[in-house]
């Protein structure tokens, strides 16, 4: 009983505060169904490390010294000193991506890039708003909307927010659905998202299928060589499945290994939510500032293809862009949605996926871009 009564008297009310977040990530996993092989994991994992003396976390206990915590050492061997979940994951996303829409249309891949424009516009917010450089170059990429990307940045530039920054970039993948639309609606008309955009299905080659990861891989590593990892093991997943010789391992990329390696991640992320670090007004700033990447990527997509359109004779649909943006597959379906809402015979579904794989390619260029220029500006 007197362990019990110290365990309370320890007990502070930010731990509290954190056991209701995670209880919230619970919630939002299990009866919204937002992302709930991280959400869940991420909010118990919360939890679990805001318990008074929790074995979870790394400790000093009476009488014995030092002793290791599971989700800390998960941490550290996994993500801070290696990265290697978010890298393994990359594996199992890119099993996942068929290339085939945006290679049958290789102009989509422009909009995958400057649905990037958040990212940047979001440093130089973050900056005005007293975060140092390598803090603002971590909530910026939030706006790619790929956690994988943002964890791995702000790990390898040793944010002083990681926490914070990985529960906003995937809360915010889980809520494409309801941020996406308001966004585009702000900056299009019913008579624009109602354009009708003929698809044309063009025979890819095997062959070019194959060549397309190695040679992105190549030229990715030329020109931002810290890319290399984040893009490199994206286009090894995506090579394990177009070469036609390991269909099991392909196979076991994209359900094995990708959900293993993403409940882990979800539940290793918890060692940087520890109420000391998370409950602090920079939480709410770094929040509301990842919204706002994630808003400017989203209209960054949308007002390029509407300039696109001013120099077109045959105009796109420009919800298109906002596609660009790396939460694949979610944000194409938003806008299949949305284009069947303004029109229910107009079907955006296969333009919207290409320019949704290559937000994926560029995301993740865009943070080896951030880990080349960075450092050096440091």
């Amino acid at each position: 009983m007197d362990f019990l009564w110290e365990s309370f008297t320890e007990l502070t009310w930010q731990q509290v505060a954190m056991w209701l977040i995670g209880a919230l990530l619970i919630f939002l996993a299990i009866k919204k169904e937002m992302e709930p092989a991280l959400l869940l994991p991420m909010g118990f994992g919360a939890i679990l490390v805001n318990l008074p003396s929790s074995g979870a976390i790394n400790q000093e206990v009476a009488g014995i010294g030092a002793v290791a915590g599971i989700i800390d050492w998960l941490f550290e061997i996994g993500i801070e000193a290696s990265e290697a979940l978010p890298l393994l994951l990359f594996i199992g996303i890119g099993a996942m991506i068929d290339f085939g829409p945006l290679l049958s249309n290789p102009k989509l891949l422009f909009f995958g890039g400057a649905a990037q424009f958040g990212i940047f516009l979001t440093i130089v917010l973050a900056g005005l708003f007293g975060f140092d450089l390598k803090d603002a170059a971590s909530i910026g990429i939030i706006g790619a909307a790929d956690g994988p990307t943002s964890l791995l940045v702000s790990q390898v530039l040793k944010s002083n927010y990681i926490g914070a920054i990985a529960v906003a970039a995937y809360s915010y993948m889980a809520l494409v659905p309801i941020i996406q639309p308001v966004a585009i609606k702000l900056v299009t008309t019913k008579k624009e998202r109602a354009i009708k955009m003929e698809y044309k299905p063009e025979s890819v080659s095997k062959l070019t299928k194959i060549l397309f990861p190695i040679i992105v891989t190549i030229i990715a590593g030329m020109i931002a060589p810290s890319s290399i990892s984040l893009v490199g093991f994206l286009m090894f997943g995506n090579l394990i499945r177009e070469c036609g010789v390991l269909d099991n391992l392909s196979e076991t990329a994209q359900k094995v290994l990708a959900n293993l390696v993403t409940l882990l991640l979800g539940i290793t992320i918890a060692a940087s939510m520890k109420a000391e670090n998370f409950i602090q007004w920079n939480t709410i700033l770094i929040m509301l500032l990842g919204l706002m990447a994630f808003i400017f990527d989203t209209i960054g997509g949308v007002v390029f293809a509407k300039v696109i359109n001013l120099f077109s004779k045959k105009k796109m649909n420009p919800m298109i862009g906002a596609a660009g943006i790396s939460a694949f597959p979610m944000s194409a379906r938003v806008i299949q949605k949305m284009g069947l809402e303004a029109d229910p015979s107009n079907h955006l579904l296969m333009h919207a996926v290409g320019a949704n794989v290559s937000g994926q390619v560029a995301s993740v260029i865009a943070g080896g871009v951030i880990l080349q220029l960075i450092p050096a500006m440091l």
